[in-house]
């Protein structure tokens, strides 16, 4: 079976001393215990370094919201893949709709960051997933399937397990709106499907997540799934007792 991960987007959300209050609030939480799930969190760039400090001997791991693809140079504001190393980030999320839409980052784009974030050995979070648009048209799989092969263009198949899958209707995020665990399931097992199809053995451990509006109340269910191998979670991970709760969820979904 394999191993859920259970990671919190913060977004551009928390300063350096509320993260290190939220991030305080769920080691005394899980102080003890021996998860089963593996716990990420993911703040935004200024607080990674604090809040490294807090987790450098936890069961928790941390990552990044996003990366530049290039190793240095002139790029005013952005933050390369060493930076994120040097603070202790071992996942970066790639590719999430709202840098799809508000930043332009193109399926191009995303391949050659999940490249880079390869090349030095972490773990990328690749994100995917339809608009209503899409979805109301029939087009949800045509979609995934054009964003999945565009960014694992020229990618070794023996990096693929490394790479997590994050399946995240583009209608459900940060709306509230979660898919229903039926649309989860058949979006998350045609997944699964198409990358034992396409891209063989090398692909049957890849961990797929399912992100838009995962909380407390939908996250058992969800998990339940059996091609559902976690979540990436926005707004509820910014509330200690929910985010705790989805854990724990997720803690009953394995089989003794």
């Amino acid at each position: 079976m394999r191993r859920k991960l259970i990671a919190g987007n913060w977004k551009m959300n928390t300063n350096i001393n509320s993260a290190n209050e939220l991030v305080s609030s769920i080691i005394e939480k899980i102080e003890g215990r021996e998860p089963k799930s593996e716990l990420l969190v993911c703040p935004p760039f200024t607080n990674l370094s604090s809040v490294n400090e807090l987790i450098k001997d936890k069961n928790i791991s941390l990552g990044a919201q996003n990366c530049e693809y290039r190793d240095s140079g002139a790029y005013t504001g952005e933050v390369s893949v060493e930076m994120l190393i040097s603070v202790g980030c071992k996942y970066v999320i790639i590719g999430h709709s709202e840098r799809r839409q508000y930043y332009g980052d193109t399926d191009e784009i995303i391949n050659l960051k999940i490249k880079q974030v390869l090349k030095h050995n972490l773990t990328p979070i690749f994100c995917i997933g339809e608009t209503i648009e899409d979805r109301n048209s029939g087009n949800t799989f045509k979609v995934l399937e054009n964003q999945i092969r565009k960014a694992y263009q020229d990618i070794d198949k023996n990096d693929l397990s490394k790479i997590v899958i994050a399946y995240e209707p583009v209608w459900a995020i940060g709306t509230g709106v979660s898919a229903t665990t039926e649309q989860a399931s058949e979006a998350h097992t045609w997944i699964r499907n198409f990358l034992n199809e396409n891209y063989g053995k090398e692909s049957s451990n890849i961990r797929i997540l399912y992100g838009g509006s995962m909380n407390e109340k939908n996250s058992f269910d969800l998990l339940s799934c059996p091609d559902i191998d976690g979540g990436l979670i926005g707004g509820a991970a910014l509330k200690l007792e929910s985010f705790i709760s989805i854990l724990n969820n997720a803690e009953t979904t394995y089989k003794n």
